[in-house]
């Protein structure tokens, strides 16, 4: 047994590489200096543990094993586990939309170094800005369809919206490309074109993302239900409302936003704002999204844009999670994989504009 492996058995946690708090924060990214686990080892506070045989990488490094993207979607299919590759499932909207894609641009080399307040510092490995890549990742989500044709629901994000109304057909996933999905789009897409789809921004302070596709890796399938549970009992503990499928909502949606271009751009932005602190959280499971042995793997969504990949993370890490990304919006850096616009200098949460 390596002495890395020694320690993190011994200590609770892998060993991480020196320096990464004050990494971080040298490249602006608001970290908090807590403990990730927040009951003794071994727990004396009921906390659901894996399975003895749940095996995880603790030696290797996880900062880094995000690949940048542009943006992320998640399918509504009312299901936790799906076929190995969710884009060669026939006739299923993501396989449409993997096919109206166009050819892969490849991503820009990344930047040997970055200059942040008059001061050259090393990028972070895994750290990426939305404007870093054009790939867009596909997912299928837990969550069912709002719509009442029983056409998809598509969570676009970073934009932290909702499209509803989304066809299975070619012609579907080609206009969902033109007015939501392409990386040339701002924020929001096209929202204020005719189109057959209706958007709405998502009604939660954040979406938590927790993989369970147990066709690609069972450890994610067992950690999943454990980590929600593990969730919804902290938030409501917490005084937050905890939802696993989306909320219906009254509201007209975006495309039918009476006022100017720029009355419409500070009314979402005044919206994203209100949502920080709504106290709501989305919690759906979704299909792969790399690095398995890393299970159980969470991701955070918040409306300011940001996205936090967790893991290594058991139900014992929940409550730091909760405390101090989710309310305080802050990084935990021991659990880190990567994530988008993390880098925020000047601003001392993720949760400021």
């Amino acid at each position: 047994m390596s002495l890395r492996k020694l320690r993190a058995l011994v200590l609770g946690g892998p060993e991480q590489p020196p320096n990464l708090y004050t990494t971080l924060t040298a490249s602006g990214v608001p970290v908090a200096s807590a403990d990730c686990r927040t009951c003794p080892n071994p727990c004396d506070e009921g906390h659901a543990d894996y399975p003895r045989r749940f095996s995880v990488d603790m030696e290797s490094t996880m900062l880094g094993t995000v690949k940048p993207f542009r943006r992320q979607i998640l399918i509504s299919t009312g299901r936790s586990d799906w076929d190995r590759d969710i884009t060669d499932t026939h006739g299923s909207l993501a396989a449409l939309i993997s096919q109206t894609q166009p050819p892969n641009v490849p991503d820009p080399p990344p930047p040997i170094s970055i200059t942040m307040d008059e001061k050259i510092v090393p990028p972070i490995p895994g750290v990426f800005t939305s404007s870093d890549s054009t790939r867009l990742s596909i997912l299928n989500g837990s969550h069912k369809s709002t719509s009442a044709d029983e056409h998809e629901t598509v969570l676009v994000l970073p934009d932290f919206t909702m499209v509803v109304g989304v066809p299975a057909t070619l012609e579907g996933a080609r206009e969902l490309w033109r007015t939501a999905l392409d990386s040339r789009l701002p924020r929001m897409g096209l929202t204020g074109e005719t189109s057959s789809f209706q958007t709405w921004i998502l009604p939660y302070s954040c979406v938590i993302m927790l993989c369970s596709h147990k066709r690609r890796d069972n450890r994610c399938a067992i950690a999943a239900p454990k980590l929600e549970h593990a969730f919804i009992q902290c938030l409501e503990r917490k005084g937050w409302s905890a939802d696993t499928q989306l909320e219906h909502i009254v509201e007209p949606p975006l495309e039918l936003f009476s006022g100017t271009a720029e009355e419409k751009e500070r009314y979402i932005t005044d919206e994203l704002k209100a949502r920080t602190s709504a106290k709501k959280a989305l919690i759906l499971r979704n299909s792969h999204m790399g690095g398995h042995k890393y299970a159980g793997n969470c991701i955070i969504y918040t409306p300011q844009g940001s996205s936090v990949w967790y893991g290594r993370v058991s139900t014992h890490e929940v409550e730091s999670i909760v405390t101090h990304t989710i309310e305080d919006g802050l990084v935990l850096p021991p659990l880190l994989r990567g994530g988008m616009d993390l880098s925020r200098p000047g601003c001392p949460t993720l949760h400021d504009w």
